[in-house]
């Protein structure tokens, strides 16, 4: 039996493409563990999704671009977890490891390099994150998103992938979405996500702007855990978050207004949703949101609102603009160059596993 190690971890977005791959790998008999943090994220949805998954946490310490006193612990902390990955993949001697990123993703890779194991990186973002920038000369493949991203990663063992996009997308159905939000067809529908624990601002801005906005549109909105407020208008429709509804609720959706995570922008290119952008600022973030944004403004799938800027005027204005050009955003989503496919992903990774010296 072949055998595949994940890790990445610290988002959700850091694991989003592993949930994707996990069962297309165990669908084909692979025997499947995963490697993440002890308290992290990534246990929790591992866990949960996948109970027959073995799980292992290690030591990890967060890899800061300012000064803070655990700047001098946390390398005690990679070293004792890179300790304890390479002790479990000797243990394990898995093929081949994919990687989704995140700081508990660069023990597992030092490791794997030490260990003599073939490594797969996937790269979300146009430009790399820190620990993926630390873990590329461990890999011994780099797949990206987008094609700019190219530029940044050694060109000689790095290929532009696109997005591998969960399957259970695809399956959504319309009528299934309406009826779970108690909507009807009279009116087209927004779906506005500001990420797993939802965002203030975009929160306030948007009830701000509901009188306005549902004179036109149902909106359903998905704003994170213990922000929903109370609500009379039977045209807004709010959920902390959703689950195994997602697919359906985007399937009913006509537009988005959307944080621009790389995994959720192009689930929604795949989907032919037209967009609105609002981009975590870089006083919260490297900047990685603003370009990843700006490349999809570029190719005509978006409209960009940077949050400094978002007030009800500029999102009402916003809302007027892609509703007239939606249909050309949809002509333009129509070109976009495919992603592979999970399939195409797993058959990708698994030629990698013919290379492990274990």
């Amino acid at each position: 039996m072949k055998k595949i190690l994940f890790t990445g971890g610290g988002s959700a977005g850091h694991v989003s493409v592993n949930t994707a791959l996990i069962p297309e790998f165990l669908k084909n008999k692979w025997h499947v563990s995963y490697i993440g943090s002890k308290d992290g994220i990534e246990k929790d949805i591992i866990t949960e999704k996948f109970p027959d998954v073995p799980y292992y946490g290690i030591s990890s310490g967060k890899l800061r671009r300012y000064f803070s006193m655990k700047n001098f612990t946390d390398p005690f902390r990679v070293l004792a977890g890179t300790i304890q990955a390479f002790l479990k993949i000797k243990k394990i001697k898995p093929d081949v490891i994919f990687s989704k990123g995140g700081f508990v993703s660069v023990p597992v890779l030092l490791a794997a390099k030490m260990a003599g194991v073939p490594v797969a990186i996937h790269e979300s973002d146009v430009t790399p994150g820190l620990a993926n920038k630390l873990a590329m000369p461990f890999a011994t493949k780099i797949y990206t998103t987008f094609k700019e991203t190219l530029q940044y990663v050694p060109a000689e063992k790095s290929t532009c992938a696109g997005a591998i996009i969960r399957e259970e997308l695809f399956n959504g159905m319309r009528e299934k979405g309406m009826t779970f939000a108690g909507l009807d067809q009279t009116k087209p529908v927004i779906l506005i996500m500001g990420g797993s624990l939802g965002a203030k601002g975009i929160n306030t801005t948007v009830r701000n702007a509901l009188p306005e906005l549902t004179e036109h549109y149902s909106i359903i909105h998905l704003c994170g855990k213990g922000n929903v407020v109370e609500n009379q208008n039977p045209d807004y429709i709010q959920y902390e978050f959703v689950s195994s509804e997602l697919p359906d609720l985007i399937a009913a959706s006509d537009l988005v207004i959307s944080r621009a995570g790389s995994n959720s922008i192009f689930e929604f290119l795949a989907l032919k949703k037209p967009m609105i952008l609002i981009p975590l600022s870089k006083e919260a973030s490297r900047g990685d949101q603003i370009l990843n944004a700006n490349s999809f403004v570029q190719q005509g799938f978006a409209l960009k609102l940077e949050e400094e800027a978002l007030t009800t005027e500029t999102l009402l204005t916003a809302v007027r603009q892609l509703r007239d050009q939606q249909w050309s955003m949809i002509e333009k989503m129509d070109e976009a160059p495919p992603s592979y496919t999970i399939t195409q992903m797993v058959q990708e990774i698994s030629k990698l596993s013919k290379n492990s010296r274990h």
